[in-house]
């Protein structure tokens, strides 16, 4: 199999630019606003702590190890994951480069709705996990976001989900992949335990 290498990813397949112009029409096109959907309400959440293994398994783009932690870690902030998260390397079969068996090990804390509990200020926020990405990247991680989309995105308090992929094996297929969803993320303050809310003033004397 051919490969072409895309950073720290190496890619089986081609695309013509032809085919990626008119692909680029056609996402611009089907992107959602940002703002159709997101708001500004507050709720109330609590931290929970989780702990998953993820084994990427794919026919097209090839991590490496490394890699695939950094790019995991990104779109786990992005979904909303505490910035205190662990993300590291699992199965990896190569010190460096591309390993067909790169996957990854994660401890993360995530937000849910506090209920009778008392909790922290939140919000909703919408999130594109492919906007930084170039279109021919975006193909590239298509298998990624797939199954994250399958066994991440369950894990974490989303709503207004939009969600796409046709993965085809050894190609790339421009404009074949998107998720996007409002995510419930903490107002800005200072990282407290899972499920810690602000403590209360302490009575005058």
């Amino acid at each position: 199999m051919r490969f072409i290498r895309l950073a720290e990813r190496s890619v089986g397949g081609t695309a013509t630019l032809a085919f990626v112009a008119l692909m680029t029409c056609l996402a611009a096109s089907a992107a959602p606003s940002p703002e159709a959907s997101a708001d500004s309400a507050h709720e109330l959440a609590v931290w929970v702590p989780m702990q998953l293994t993820f084994p990427y398994r794919q026919f097209t783009t090839q991590y490496s190890c490394s890699g695939l932690e950094m790019r995991m870690k990104r779109l786990l902030v992005k979904l909303g994951a505490r910035s205190d998260l662990e993300v590291r390397g699992y199965g990896c079969t190569r010190l460096t480069g591309p390993d067909p068996f790169a996957g990854v090990k994660i401890k993360m804390n995530v937000l849910e709705p506090a209920g009778p509990r008392p909790g922290l200020a939140t919000h909703w926020k919408r999130v594109d996990l492919l906007d930084d990405r170039e279109l021919l990247e975006a193909a590239a991680d298509c298998e990624l976001i797939e199954q994250i989309a399958q066994k991440i995105l369950p894990l974490f308090t989303v709503r207004n989900v939009d969600y796409h992929a046709t993965c085809q094996a050894q190609s790339l297929l421009p404009g074949a992949v998107r998720l996007g969803a409002d995510v419930l993320v903490a107002d800005q303050g200072p990282v407290r335990g899972a499920g810690q809310s602000p403590p209360s003033a302490s009575p005058p004397r």
